[in-house]
């Protein structure tokens, strides 16, 4: 038979004590970034005038759920952040703390953009640039010809035909990259990263501005990718995007003996297929576009020749 105690006053305070005191040291303890994520979701409802009650009910999600939430001891899931970001008539870029999101200005410049087609969009980004001073229409023809495109569109091979012709420099940044770096692209990615790559691609093509007038420069594959570099490109330079097949970029990057990105993966065409795909869009930003692969070389650089010495005003 259990033989019952007489729980002591004291006990139970030392006990509480200590519960509070774990308590506390969990809090110190709280992942930064949720803590970060739970005060926005508080900022947004405030301005929506929201009890944390009346928040929860309109989210779906227990009180509980979102006081933690909001003190930053829950890790929510995905799901869980969109139905509260939906009840406070935000977004979830919002709540996870999208630059875009952090002024009134930033805001009311996102609703001023929200859902308009790619065309408004397009002129929306010029006026911006012509009043900031980064860059006018992209018809505005510079004698720096960029050529853009997939790794294995020809850039380097019809780069340097183009440069030999006109007289230009022709700059290969890849290059300036390794030099910069002091080492291969390969090795920086695989020492540094992705970001500190994007940096060194970033400040060759900053220099390579500041070096010429006019160039003809192959920029890498994935320029496009950082939004701020490719604007440069976008701002003060002839872009063309040299468009190729697939089939025709695997050929020719095989050729050259170089897999990169696509070494790694058993299924390469399949990567190659899902790269070129995501960056379409943001090739075709640019001035004019050449399809390498619908021609041989020769007829390929008479058409890119005939059309960078129309756009430049040169006799042909």
């Amino acid at each position: 038979m259990p033989v019952k105690t007489k729980k002591n006053p004291r006990d139970l305070e030392v006990i509480q004590r200590a519960a509070t005191g774990l308590a506390r040291a969990g809090e110190g303890q709280r992942n930064p970034v949720l803590v970060a994520l739970g005060e926005r979701v508080r900022t947004v409802r405030a301005r929506c005038g929201l009890t944390r009650k009346d928040a929860a009910r309109a989210a779906d999600v227990s009180e509980r759920h979102l006081a933690n939430l909001e003190t930053g001891t829950g890790n929510p899931s995905f799901l869980v952040l969109e139905q509260v970001a939906r009840a406070l008539r935000s977004s979830v870029a919002e709540l996870a703390g999208d630059v875009t999101t952090s002024s009134p200005e930033w805001l009311l410049i996102r609703e001023l953009l929200e859902k308009r087609e790619d065309e408004e969009l397009r002129r929306a980004r010029l006026a911006i640039g012509e009043a900031l001073g980064t860059g006018g229409d992209k018809r505005t023809t510079s004698r720096r010809i960029a050529l853009i495109g997939l790794r294995g569109a020809g850039k380097s091979t019809l780069g340097q035909m183009l440069a030999d012709d006109l007289g230009f420099p022709f700059v290969e940044l890849s290059h300036e990259i390794e030099k910069f770096a002091g080492s291969s692209i390969r090795e920086i990615h695989d020492l540094y990263g992705t970001s500190a790559y994007r940096r060194y691609e970033r400040r060759a093509l900053e220099e390579a501005l500041q070096l010429y007038s006019e160039a003809i420069i192959a920029a890498p594959g994935g320029i496009v990718s950082d939004a701020a570099t490719f604007n440069l490109i976008l701002a003060h330079c002839t872009s063309i995007w040299l468009q190729a097949k697939p089939e025709d970029h695997m050929r020719r990057v095989t050729a050259q003996g170089d897999l990169r990105p696509m070494a790694a993966s058993a299924e390469a065409m399949a990567d190659l297929r899902r790269i070129l795909e995501g960056r379409t869009a943001l090739y075709s930003r640019a001035s004019f576009t050449i399809d390498t692969s619908r021609q041989p070389l020769g007829p390929t650089f008479q058409e890119l020749r005939s059309l960078v010495r129309d756009a430049l005003r040169l006799s042909t």
